[in-house]
């Protein structure tokens, strides 16, 4: 996966945006004024997905790209390397599965917010 396959996917879940409140690298992506996945894009070599803690550990077993979340709570966030050894299926699937478990711990309001802005 590279940098702009990363980005595009990241903004075509619904609700997404996009900031870099940290410096002019670091790009952050965001539901409901939450973060589900940032990266260090000026090199893009990994990025951060947050991940239910007891999958997250079987993950890192699993794979030697995926480690405790840099910079983050490492019991709920993995960073995983772009190094070309996993597929875009599967990096696509564990940023789906950060977005629907922060979308998910939204609350009503700020979803029913979201939905309405949808609708006009």
């Amino acid at each position: 996966m590279d940098a702009s396959t990363y980005i595009e996917y990241c903004l075509s879940l619904p609700y997404t945006e996009e900031s870099f409140p940290f410096n002019e690298t670091t790009i952050v992506f965001k539901v409901g004024n939450k973060i589900y996945s940032l990266a260090n894009i000026e090199p893009f070599e990994s990025f951060n997905v947050k991940c239910d803690p007891e999958m997250a550990i079987e993950l890192r077993s699993r794979y030697a790209e995926v480690k405790p979340g840099y910079h983050m709570n490492k019991r709920h966030w993995n960073t995983v390397e772009v190094n070309g050894h996993l597929s875009d299926t599967l990096l696509k699937e564990w940023i789906l599965n950060s977005y629907i478990a922060v979308k998910s711990s939204l609350p009503k309001k700020v979803l029913a917010a979201l939905e309405a802005e949808d609708e006009e």
